[in-house]
């Protein structure tokens, strides 16, 4: 306890030392005088009917990753994490994953229907939704297949965005499913609910009749604006914490049933190998987890000093209660600081700082929920769940810093 006291206190004093060493230039009052750039010298742009970014922040992007052989209708893009701050994504940045492309729906067309085991099934038009009472929320959607390259054999060797990035968080407002389903009038045989979606796919999966009760919302809105067509245009459920090919996008069917579906996407695909060879299946809440951002694979330390240590920290559990972070590859810990009071299901952003000597370093960082759950070793999780897996992969990230400042990916 001594060491890691100590350890903090060192991290605020680098801290403090970076912020002195970095304070801007006085310049001699001839040199203010005379500056006078040219965007100064004449009026700026017109206004813009939608804001775009600036021209200079055209990098930040999402890198689309095609599957079955470059089809261009079924894969994903990857939110660019390192590139971002807060714990808000952007609309344009969130990630996607679509299995059969983006459905070119007409909202006055488009119908929800509610039925199977009710009392009276219904239909919702968009503008019947837009009339009954909404929450927001702030949540992330984490892919069930997130991260899955830590199952690999070696490290490898990638950016944050496009190793961890199927992750984002927004505020989602829209209506409680509850209200619909008891304006519905559920049968007391109903144990489930199988959401479909109105792609060319008829995207389906089954959801526990509970959780639907409980959080569960029909998004109608992302970030304030009307949900973007690759989101789920004009609506999509949100199924808080759970793994995100449950929030069925282009929502346009909610069936209650005894029993769950059993679709292709929960038993062919979604289900995790164990190491007795049996699959788990319908495994549904997104694990704690966290994931350092800044430094990660791909960038450079420019010379030893004071650096911020930045990164993000989840849990489909609820809040996050705590992140670590070791400089010297998890022998020893200092607590992070949180940079806004956590919410449960949503992104946190912690913050730390790291006088850098120059030498070789392995970074990490372990988070905790308000349930206890702790970030596993990446050697904990492969022992518990064998190294055949793809889903549900939630161990500890290690970056490594080598002498010359470059970061990359490595085991430990």
């Amino acid at each position: 306890m001594a060491a890691i006291s100590k350890r903090r206190a060192f991290l605020r004093a680098g801290l403090q030392a970076g912020v002195a060493a970095s304070a801007g230039k006085v310049l001699p009052a001839s040199a203010t005088e005379t500056n006078n750039p040219k965007w100064m010298n004449g009026p700026g742009q017109p206004f813009a009917a939608y804001g775009q970014p600036a021209p200079q922040e055209s990098h930040v992007i999402r890198r689309v990753g095609l599957n079955y052989r470059g089809i261009d209708d079924n894969g994903a893009a990857w939110c660019p994490l390192e590139q971002l701050q807060g714990s808000i994504t952007p609309n344009g940045l969130h990630f996607v994953r679509n299995h059969v492309g983006t459905p070119a729906i007409q909202p006055e067309q488009h119908r929800l229907y509610i039925h199977g085991e009710v009392q009276r099934p219904l239909q919702f038009s968009v503008s019947n939704l837009l009339r009954y009472p909404q929450v927001s929320r702030q949540l992330f959607i984490e892919c069930g297949g997130n991260s899955s390259a830590g199952w690999s054999e070696y490290p490898v060797q990638r950016t944050a965005g496009l190793t961890h990035g199927l992750v984002s968080a927004s505020e989602w407002t829209g209506v409680p499913v509850r209200l619909l389903l008891e304006e519905a009038g559920v049968q007391a045989s109903a144990q489930w609910v199988v959401a479909t979606g109105n792609d060319s796919g008829a995207f389906d999966m089954s959801i526990p009749l509970e959780k639907i009760m409980d959080d569960c919302i029909i998004a109608l809105y992302q970030n304030g604006e009307r949900l973007r067509p690759e989101n789920g245009y004009p609506m999509r459920l949100l199924v808080p914490g759970w793994k995100g090919v449950l929030s069925v996008k282009w929502l346009g069917g909610l069936q209650l049933s005894s029993q769950p579906a059993m679709s292709r996407n929960e038993t062919a695909h979604y289900t995790e190998i164990l190491p007795n060879g049996l699959s788990r299946q319908f495994t549904t809440t997104m694990a704690v987890k966290s994931l350092i951002t800044s430094p990660s694979h791909g960038m450079t330390l420019a010379g030893p000093g004071v650096k911020e240590i930045t990164g993000l920290a989840w849990s489909g559990h609820g809040k996050i209660a705590r992140v670590e972070v070791s400089t010297d590859g998890g022998q020893s810990w200092a607590d992070a600081e949180l940079c806004e009071p956590p919410r449960p299901m949503a992104l946190t952003r912690f913050r730390t700082s790291w006088k850098w000597d120059g030498e070789d370093h392995i970074l990490q960082s372990r988070a905790t929920d308000e349930r206890g759950h702790v970030q596993p070793t990446r050697q904990a999780l492969v022992a518990e769940r064998g190294d055949k897996g793809f889903y549900h992969y939630n161990a500890i990230v290690s970056w490594e810093v080598n002498s010359f400042g470059l970061v990359s990916h490595v085991y430990v």
